[in-house]
């Protein structure tokens, strides 16, 4: 790539940048100091078990219930519901985004975390519950970064938020048990109920999906499209990332003495999860450009592809098996590798379009 073509990208991703919140622009960093100033806590106020296990709905106290909602509330209002029938106008990018986030996606995770982490049961099931969902948050940050198709990945991230409440309870049963079973491989350490699943994700993305769907379907009609996205979505946005971030301290307060005395454990569940991304987002993007599907359609394509639904996965994790389990670890630790990750695949499918899209005419 010429130097010029290099500062051309650069520019471009600096503007985009300088729209983001701050909130945004440093979410690795807020990751990283509530890991930290959770396990301060439980160091020096080791009373927090006590106190979270007061007030609890199943095996989650009333605390963390209402900040896994805070997670999943401002994405799901956000979402274009009145649009999803327009997505598949476009049958290719439909159909392939279809097959990539539902059957290839699970299975890829699947593959890694039996190969990387067969010695550790509940990190793998973690990481096979992180497989099962695609994203429906950072995924449009990804996607404007790169210059994707806005209203492509915002109908993909309806389509698939359905999709979530419908599929994912049968996909965790079908590659927990079923498909393990096929296989010989041994299950008998992983003790969950498809019911267990179901009971998560009707409350954790069932509700707040709800809530979601309703407060646009009102907002939208009473002060227009216009007052709801430009002026109610920014004020609310944050609050997902307040969710998460404390339900992250509590999960580090509660799993300090966990991590500290085998931080090797965070390695482990990294490494997968690095080999994920790239792996979904390079047969993405490759799927979109042998299908024509022209630059901003194949990016849209690949970040969907690429990103997971961290915040189910944590809800799911700790509504199934525990706040201080392995697999609420695993998810976790997800989104702190997910974001510098997919920042990196920005910049490649940055130079990819300088590269193989500057003299290429899109198919019609």
């Amino acid at each position: 790539m010429s130097g010029d073509g290099g500062s051309e990208i650069h520019a471009a991703n600096e503007a985009i940048l300088g729209r983001l919140s701050l909130l945004d622009r440093y979410l690795p960093a807020w990751i990283l100091l509530a890991m930290i100033g959770g396990l301060l806590l439980g160091r020096l106020v080791p009373q927090v078990q006590d106190v979270l296990d007061a007030i609890r709905i199943g095996q989650t106290s009333l605390p963390i219930a209402l900040g896994l909602l805070l997670m999943m509330y401002p994405v799901l209002a956000k979402v274009r519901y009145e649009d999803m029938g327009r997505v598949t106008r476009d049958r290719r990018l439909f159909w392939i985004a279809l097959f990539l986030n539902w059957v290839v996606a699970p299975l890829v995770m699947f593959t890694l975390a039996w190969l990387l982490l067969a010695d550790q049961p509940a990190f793998r099931t973690g990481l096979i519950v992180i497989g099962l969902a695609p994203c429906i948050a950072m995924v449009l940050i990804w996607n404007d970064l790169a210059f994707g198709d806005r209203e492509a990945a915002a109908l993909l991230v309806a389509i698939n938020s359905i999709l979530q409440v419908l599929a994912y309870a049968l996909l965790g049963t079908f590659y927990l048990k079923i498909l393990p079973g096929w296989l010989g491989l041994d299950t008998q350490d992983v003790a969950f109920s498809t019911w267990d699943i179901t009971k998560a994700v009707l409350f954790f993305l069932g509700v707040p999906l709800v809530a979601g769907f309703l407060t646009r379907r009102v907002g939208v009609r009473r002060r227009g499209r216009a007052w709801y996205e430009g002026t109610f979505i920014p004020r609310i946005a944050p609050l997902a990332l307040y969710g998460l971030l404390f339900t992250i301290v509590v999960m580090f307060a509660l799993q300090g003495t966990a991590i500290t005395s085998d931080p090797l454990s965070v390695v482990r569940i990294a490494i997968p999860l690095l080999l994920y991304f790239a792996v979904m987002w390079s047969l993405a993007f490759a799927a979109g450009w042998r299908s024509r599907l022209g630059y901003a359609k194949t990016a849209t394509l690949a970040f969907t592809a690429a990103g997971n639904n961290f915040e189910l996965a944590i809800a799911v994790s700790i509504g199934v098996w525990g706040v201080t389990s392995g697999q609420a670890l695993a998810g976790t630790i997800g989104p702190l590798i997910e974001v510098p990750a997919l920042v990196a695949l920005v910049y490649v499918s940055l130079w990819l379009r300088a590269r193989l899209y500057a003299k290429r005419t899109p198919a019609v």
